[in-house]
């Protein structure tokens, strides 16, 4: 049975809301009382350690920070830039495929708006992290898959192929989205399709493409187990099914009763008997990350294309004279649920405000950390503070030291927040960039100098004092914003060295 035909253009309206997305996440990034996010540090300086075939992550977000700075600048906005025309995009193809799958103007008005309003998309698009490009690379590759149901043309899979390939070059849980498509190949009656050349094509550009990815975690000793070991036991293991479940809600908002109708359209349906495939690739994702006990956020990039399907029913439940206000008060009332956790999606609150509109609307899971702890923030907005002075504070350090001592101090940080923070602000302050045995810092390396003095911000007097016979408190930050290992953080000058630090760092290998 052919599939429905596509409507004849793509809403005006709709394609305006996609460039609103874009302007509203410049402004907010011009006005925002917050600064930049710890992960955006550690991909700022994935870029000035980039070596395509050798890093512990997917290279992409090292490659966008270098492009970004190159072409924008280093201002917040200008970082901020390419992940909000991510966000615009992902709502462009949303839109397109409700369009594809027979929405005309009031679907694809009802999929903008569910995505505007959602929390997961407002925020992914807020930042410099791989989590919107992903979502991005997961839409087009639905999209891809509804063009191909459309057409029946299966050079389509090719196009899929490179986009599944520039989603492994971007994070690995691209491979979930993988999976769930085989399992829609195996459920429906695309299975055929298995026996012939195509899904295969598509498997190889994906693997042609993410090689280095692969090759990355082949040449480091795939320290993405360890990465994952550690998040399983830090993070993970407080994740329960019921949490993921619910966390769907939380993210979607009310455009995650429009996503559920599209699921249930996609696989019962007999409108979308040709795009079964879709359906079962949500539940495919659905089961494996419930398996693993993923996060909620990591099906995010799956609902773009559900929102579309579900628009198109809703826009088909009630004909007639009744029709025009049904859509108002469906449209109405996703654009008042977004308004109402708008702040849980942009950071426009500043900390005494957010922490009390965060009480009023009595959304507690959203100020948990990732190891569960409650904080008085959103832990995104808690981990965008105080990097600025904590770099201040540092600098005051440094410049006390004689020049002599000043020519041979090496900077050490307790995280890669911390150490990113120094290597963006310290510049200006004509600091040495930072030294950190965490996570990707660590294979970065330990520099030329050998820290006869060192400065250190979150580290551990007692693991100091193994590598330095002086090791003296010489100021202290505090912050009750930020995350807890941030909120008390101890400077200590340390000089009489034992060992050097090129001696110890291989000790410290595959910590995180």
């Amino acid at each position: 049975m052919p599939g429905p035909k596509k409507s004849d253009s793509l809403s005006i309206a709709a394609a305006a809301l996609a460039i609103t997305a874009v302007a509203l996440h410049i402004l907010v990034n011009y006005m925002s009382p917050y600064g930049i996010h710890r992960d955006e540090f550690l991909y700022l300086a994935m870029g000035d350690h980039l070596q395509l075939w050798r890093m512990d992550f997917p290279p992409f977000l090292g490659v966008i920070s270098n492009i970004s700075r190159a072409w924008f600048g280093q201002s917040l906005a200008a970082l901020r830039l390419l992940p909000a025309f991510a966000g615009g995009f992902l709502i462009l193809f949303a839109v397109d495929a409700a369009r594809r799958l027979g929405g005309k103007a009031f679907a694809q008005i009802l999929t903008a708006v569910s995505m505007l309003a959602s929390v997961l998309y407002l925020r992914a698009a807020n930042l410099l992290q791989p989590v919107v490009f992903d979502e991005l690379w997961w839409t087009i590759g639905m999209w891809c898959l509804i063009r191909w149901r459309q057409s029946g043309d299966k050079r389509w899979w090719i196009a899929l192929g490179i986009v599944c390939g520039i989603g492994l070059f971007t994070k690995f849980s691209i491979v979930f989205f993988g999976f769930g498509v085989f399992v829609g190949l195996v459920a429906t009656r695309d299975r055929t399709l298995l026996t012939t050349r195509w899904p295969w094509i598509a498997f190889a550009l994906t693997v042609l493409i993410g090689l280095p990815s692969l090759v990355g975690q082949i040449v480091l000793g795939f320290p993405v187990m360890a990465q994952l070991d550690s998040l399983r036991s830090h993070q993970l293991v407080r994740i329960s099914s019921l949490n993921f479940v619910s966390g769907q809600a939380f993210m979607l908002g009310l455009g995650v009763f429009v996503a559920v109708i599209g699921i249930v359209a996609l696989i019962a349906s007999k409108r979308f008997s040709n795009f079964r495939i879709l359906g079962w690739t949500f539940i495919g994702s659905f089961a494996i990350l419930i398996l693993l006990q993923g996060k909620a956020y990591y099906l995010g990039p799956v609902y773009p294309v559900l929102i579309g399907a579900g628009a198109v029913i809703i826009e088909n439940m009630v004909t007639g004279h009744a029709s025009g206000v049904f859509r108002k008060a469906v449209i109405a009332l996703i654009v008042l649920g977004g308004l109402a956790t708008l702040p849980l999606g942009l950071p426009i609150l500043p900390p005494p405000t957010m922490e009390r509109y965060d009480h009023l609307l009595g959304t507690t899971s959203a100020v948990k950390s990732n190891e569960g702890v409650v904080l008085r923030l959103p832990q995104d907005y808690a981990d965008m503070l105080g990097w600025e002075e904590r770099v201040a504070e540092l600098a005051r350090i440094y410049k006390n030291l004689s020049p002599e001592e000043r020519a041979d101090a090496i900077i050490i940080a307790g995280n890669y927040g911390e150490a990113g923070a120094v290597d963006y602000y310290g510049p200006r302050h004509g600091l040495p960039h930072a030294l950190c045995v965490s996570g990707s810092y660590w294979f970065f390396g330990p520099g030329d100098k050998p820290g006869k003095i060192a400065i250190t911000i979150g580290c551990d007097e007692a693991s100091l004092k193994r590598n330095w016979r002086s090791v003296t408190k010489i100021s202290r930050l505090k912050d009750e914003w930020t995350v807890p290992e941030e909120q008390d953080l101890v400077f200590y000058l340390c000089g009489s060295q034992i060992r050097s630090v090129q001696t110890i760092w291989p000790s410290f290998a595959g910590r995180n």
